[in-house]
């Protein structure tokens, strides 16, 4: 995340807490370490944010502070709202209300020569998801990502074998006929992807796994880019005339 995002985020953080928040809990929110955020922080009051600390309590951002109005071009305003439409029409129900939400407000929240755009789009997403349907509670599964907390699975698969397995899970992938679940699987000992559809049952722990959720991430990331490779170096080979 850029510095000039996560100053962004810790303003927002602390707009959306009535009472004070930690440097812990914006560390954690953020994926940093509290010794960035009390960096960030001090850049912050140094440039006249009114933020009010108190030691052992937390920060607390007084109020009469606002950030500039959103300014959009009329790009990124077709971009946003068919991003939203995409959610709408693919994302879980919470996530398709607040794609909702979200185009109700860049249409207030932007000059009314562009309102147009909101309202009669260029562009429009697949209106319909026809995928099958999620077996599990995917709000509950974005705060596991987020929280970095296990998840229990019974999961079967295409010749309906149902194994159980924890999981820590990495993120969703969004795809034309299904939706998959990454994460960490205890039982296999590496990465593996789950088809929404198929889990049978879903037990969210509280017990967190022991890597930070960017830190899983970015193993992930280095794992599936290795693995594109071998599959790459393995169809070249294929296709290089000596292969026959």
């Amino acid at each position: 995340m850029r510095r000039a995002d996560r100053l962004f985020q810790i303003i927002q953080i602390l707009r959306r807490h009535r009472g004070p928040v930690t440097a812990d809990a914006i560390a954690e929110e953020l994926e940093t370490s509290k010794r960035t955020v009390y960096r960030d922080i001090a850049d912050l009051v140094g440039q006249r944010v009114p933020i009010r600390g108190e030691a052992g309590v937390g920060y607390v951002l007084e109020g009469g502070f606002d950030l500039p109005p959103l300014m959009l071009t009329a790009e990124e305003v077709e971009a946003a709202v068919l991003g939203a439409q995409w959610v709408m029409a693919r994302g879980d129900p919470e996530l398709s209300r607040a794609a909702q939400d979200l185009i109700a407000k860049i249409a207030v929240a932007i000059p009314e020569h562009l309102r147009p755009l909101v309202m009669e789009p260029a562009s429009r997403a697949i209106p319909k998801w026809n995928g099958p349907k999620d077996a599990l509670d995917m709000a509950a599964v974005r705060r596991a990502i987020h929280g970095g907390r296990k998840i229990a699975l019974a999961y079967a698969d295409e010749q309906e074998r149902v194994t159980r397995r924890v999981i820590w899970p990495v993120g969703v992938g969004y795809y034309e006929a299904v939706r998959l679940l990454v994460g960490w699987c205890e039982l296999r000992g590496d990465f593996r992807s789950f088809r929404t559809d198929r889990v049978t049952e879903a037990t969210f722990l509280e017990e967190r796994f022991p890597e930070r959720p960017a830190a899983l991430r970015a193993r992930w990331r280095k794992a599936a880019y290795e693995q594109w490779k071998r599959h790459k170096s393995a169809r070249e080979a294929a296709e290089r005339p000596d292969a026959a």
